[in-house]
């Protein structure tokens, strides 16, 4: 009877230990399974940290542009306003500023008064002279002739001035271009 104990207490024994080496192996894939988990979980939260930095910089990026380029379209609306007082200006002969002198520096004081105004919302003017290399990226040429003593290219008219807004051209330069001339 005690052999048969004995026996019993030993086969206990080798069932608790098979039962701990099961368990540390059961543990031991929980652990596995837990660190997978975390891997996963800090790979996804830096994703989400670096989507979120980057929806941030974004976001200020418009913010800048609508802040810089958002009046672009009530600026493109003004330039007729620009060019129909500066014809004017440049149509009054002599007589006409004469006769009408309060008149004409009004006209004057209100394009100075526009043009400061555009100035300080960022809208410069493009003016090119007569003489100048044609720039695809600052004019529009409205014609092309031949005229003597020029090269290809020089600009012989200006029509219209082009305006900036920043640093992103609101309209190009009207202007009429040399071609080469003919012999």
């Amino acid at each position: 009877m005690a052999d048969m104990k004995k026996d019993e207490i030993a086969e206990d024994q080798e069932l608790m230990g098979e039962d701990e080496g099961l368990e540390a192996e059961i543990l031991a894939d929980e652990i596995e399974v837990l660190r997978a988990e975390r891997d996963d979980m800090r790979d996804r939260f830096m994703r989400a940290l670096a989507d979120a930095e980057n929806i941030r910089k974004r976001g200020e990026r418009d913010r800048r542009e609508a802040e810089q380029y958002g009046g672009s379209k009530l600026a493109r609306d003004l330039l007729p306003v620009y060019d129909n007082l500066k014809r004017a200006l440049e149509a009054a002969g002599e007589e006409q500023r004469a006769a009408a002198k309060a008149l004409i520096e009004g006209i004057e004081l209100t394009m100075r008064e526009l043009i400061s105004v555009m100035g300080k919302h960022g809208l410069e003017p493009i003016v090119p002279e007569i003489g100048e290399a044609f720039d695809p990226q600052l004019h529009q040429a409205m014609f092309e002739a031949a005229l003597p003593d020029t090269k290809s290219g020089d600009i012989i008219q200006v029509m219209t001035e082009g305006f900036m807004l920043h640093d992103r051209l609101l309209r190009p330069a009207q202007v009429g271009v040399s071609s080469t001339p003919r012999s």
